[in-house]
Formats: structure tokens, sequence, C-alpha cells
């Protein structure tokens, strides 16, 4: 059976997740303790992406980093695989998984640089999983498909990705500016800049494809109707 690199990713973040679940001192570990990385640790960087709160959580990362991973729409042409591996693999060809996978972990680390400094010296802060990776694949996805249909579960209006995209990001630094809660939108801010980066910057020197412009077309050549639809 041949698995993907998204799916390693899944299974390997579900067991050490809900070991994490049923073992506090694997939990105190592997999380993003501030204090710990600026003695030296600088590992939970990435480990943190390893565990979450509960199975909410976990569940709704992972099942949103397969939709975007290695995810495919129908259409009346045939499947359309939109996901981001995918995707990889046509521009990159042989470099693709590991540029995939270099992008997700590097995510990891990348979306918590501005909490480390706002927090550096915070012992009462605490930061858990892989939601600014999988913010990267979200982004790195729209990149590749602009108008493939975004929303939120059980409501049948599915936005364009890019519009989406702009949404999810307007209302996440508003919340971030008025900070409170348990969700770090800093790292979800982050993880997309930097998956949109990322990709931008890898299509452009190892890839010679030209995502930016193509994601300009896109947009610019599509029917007033492809930005919102209803059902699916």
């Amino acid at each position: 059976m041949h698995l993907s690199t998204t799916l390693i990713i899944i299974i390997v973040t579900a067991i050490v997740s809900i070991t994490a679940f049923n073992n506090q001192r694997v939990m105190d570990d592997l999380i993003f303790y501030p204090p710990s990385v600026k003695r030296g640790q600088w590992y939970r960087f990435f480990s943190c992406g390893l565990i979450h709160a509960d199975w909410g959580h976990l569940i709704f990362n992972m099942f949103a980093l397969y939709l975007f991973g290695e995810g495919k729409v129908n259409t009346a042409m045939g499947p359309v695989y939109t996901g981001v591996e995918f995707m990889f693999a046509e521009v990159f060809g042989s470099k693709g998984k590991l540029l995939y996978l270099l992008m997700y972990v590097a995510a990891l680390a990348v979306c918590l640089l501005p909490t480390y400094s706002k927090n550096k010296d915070n012992y009462h802060y605490r930061s858990l999983g892989a939601s600014g990776a999988v913010s990267a694949v979200v982004f790195a996805s729209i990149l590749f498909r602009p108008l493939v249909g975004m929303g939120l579960f059980f409501i049948p209006i599915y936005i364009a990705g890019f519009l989406f995209g702009a949404i999810y990001l307007f209302v996440s630094n508003l919340l971030e500016r008025r900070g409170g809660g348990n969700i770090n939108h800093s790292a979800h801010i982050w993880g997309a800049l930097f998956g949109v980066a990322f990709t931008i910057l890898a299509c452009r020197i190892l890839g010679n494809y030209p995502v930016l412009g193509n994601f300009i077309d896109q947009i610019r050549n599509a029917n007033p109707s492809d930005f919102i639809q209803f059902g699916r």
C-alpha cells in the first residue's frame, strides 16, 4: 500500500497526539514553551506540531491537512486533483515530495517566530498544534487553485478560495489584535503567509512555473458565478 507524504504526516501526528492525551510528561516535553526554547530547547518549534489539545483539535487539523494536501474535486470533466502534494509533484517532479515536506516542517517553526519574540519571557504561555503548518498547506492550495470553493462545515455556501483566504486573514488579524482566548491566531497568519511565499519562491527558483501569474490569470478570467457557489 502506497502512503503519501500527507498520510504519513497525519499518522505520525495522530500517534504522538493520542499518546500525549494520556501522558502529561509527553505533552510537557513537546509543547511550545518559550522560556524553555530560550534555554536552548529549539526542537519545541517543531515538536509542538505533533501534539494537540484534544480530539476535536486533532481531527480538525488533520482533516484540513488531508483535504488540502491530498484532496480532489469532481467536475464535469472528471476529478481534478487540487492537493498541494500532487501539485508539487507536477511542478517539481521527483523533488516535489521533499519540498512539500520541507514546507510543512519549516512552517511549524516559522509561524511561531513572532509568538516566541512576544512571549520568550512569559512563563505562563504555551502553544501546541499543527495549525500554522496546515495553514501553509491551505494557502499554497489557494495559490494553485484560487477558484476552488471553500466554506464552513454544514453551511452550503462556498466562496472562491482566494476570497475565503483574504477573509480568513482579515478575521484572524482582528482576533489577534483583540487578544484573549486560547487560539494562536498569529501562528495561523504567519503559517499562511509562509506557505504562499515558499510556494512562489520554490516555483520560481526550482520549478520555472509561473504560479503567481497563473493565480492572477485564473481570477481575471473567472466568471462572477465562480466566486460564490451554493451547495455542492
